[in-house]
């Protein structure tokens, strides 16, 4: 029997590919957000933004690809907003955290995404483990945009950061250097830090490591 994951890229393989029905398709075949939303990988990202929460007393925080909510569980946020392009993980989230009132979910499309009125401004934008699954230069830029539009204060990218295009056109990775392409589109927004993973894929196999590291932005306006 042919694993979720190949049946996924099948379906994508036969038509151009695209990020969001890679995503709907593999979360509707019983998929889940991959290994990085679970065990240790999963406490290190929550031990590591729970305490940016606390110590920057962030009020609100919005995440622009909540998954399937695994990563969720360990967060402590005051005020949360989930956006995802998956009707099916939404719908999941939505019945997982339905006693939870502190947690909101929106389905995002960053071709109809035009938030001039601030609704969904937060002190903290995040993007965890999304940036390299953006294969679309469109859907790339587009995200970055909203990304720190979105972002009152703070914004955390977890991702990697070096150049390595996708070598299969049914490849749902595409590894960019994003720290360029922000540090000349976003002006008013400065490198603050950079916390490198506890598990870098170097020292792990695929499954136990991470090629990705926090990068935290801070707004200068």
């Amino acid at each position: 029997m042919k694993s979720i994951l190949s049946r996924v890229k099948e379906t994508i393989f036969r038509s151009k590919f695209d990020s969001k029905n890679y995503w709907e398709t593999r979360y509707k075949a019983g998929g889940n957000s991959g290994s990085g939303s679970f065990g240790h990988l999963a406490e290190f990202k929550a031990r590591t933004l729970n305490n940016f929460v606390e110590l920057y007393q962030i009020k609100d925080v919005i995440e622009f690809g909540c998954g399937d909510g695994n990563q969720l569980t360990l967060a402590k946020y005051p005020s949360y907003i989930g956006l995802d392009v998956s009707i099916t993980t939404l719908k999941s989230c939505i019945e997982k955290f339905k006693s939870d009132t502190t947690k909101s979910f929106y389905l995002y499309d960053g071709q109809v995404f035009n938030d001039n009125k601030g609704i969904f401004i937060c002190d903290l934008a995040l993007s965890i483990d999304v940036i390299f699954h953006l294969v679309e230069q469109e859907v790339y830029d587009k995200y970055l945009f909203n990304l720190f539009r979105t972002g009152k204060k703070y914004v955390i990218i977890y991702s990697s950061n070096f150049h390595m295009p996708p070598n299969r056109p049914d490849s749902h990775e595409y590894h960019r250097q994003f720290t360029k392409d922000i540090q000349n589109r976003f002006q008013n927004w400065k490198l603050k830090e950079i916390i490198k993973n506890e598990y870098p894929s170097k020292n792990y196999d695929d499954e136990k490591g991470s090629l990705a590291d926090f990068y935290i932005y801070e707004s200068t306006r």
